[in-house]
């Protein structure tokens, strides 16, 4: 397990996960928006979703895998809602849209 800031919901995170091809093992990111943590302990998951190609993708991370090497906070958000699924339904600009702190 890497480094992991501290993130809440509505924070715009970069997520560094180790994938594995064949015998090579390799870094890849997934930037987005956090809508969503549930689970308590090593249970603990989160949701990250962004927008590529006008399409919306969203994957869910064990918070205590192994496999993410770290987690980097690019801003903070400020929301009043503990799950961001309104953003599920909007496109554009709008989509990602959060209030910054």
């Amino acid at each position: 397990m890497g480094e992991i800031e501290d993130f809440n919901v509505g924070d715009k995170v970069r997520v560094f996960m180790k994938m594995k091809e064949g015998e090579k093992e390799r870094t890849q990111r997934f930037e987005g928006l956090v809508i969503k943590q549930s689970g308590k302990g090593i249970s603990k998951t989160f949701t990250v979703r962004r927008v590529s190609y006008g399409i919306g993708i969203e994957r869910i991370f064990p918070l205590l895998s192994p496999n993410i090497e770290k987690i980097h906070v690019v801003r903070h958000g400020k929301v009043r809602r503990a799950k961001l699924y309104y953003l599920r339904g909007r496109k554009g600009k709008s989509a990602m849209r959060v209030k910054e702190v």
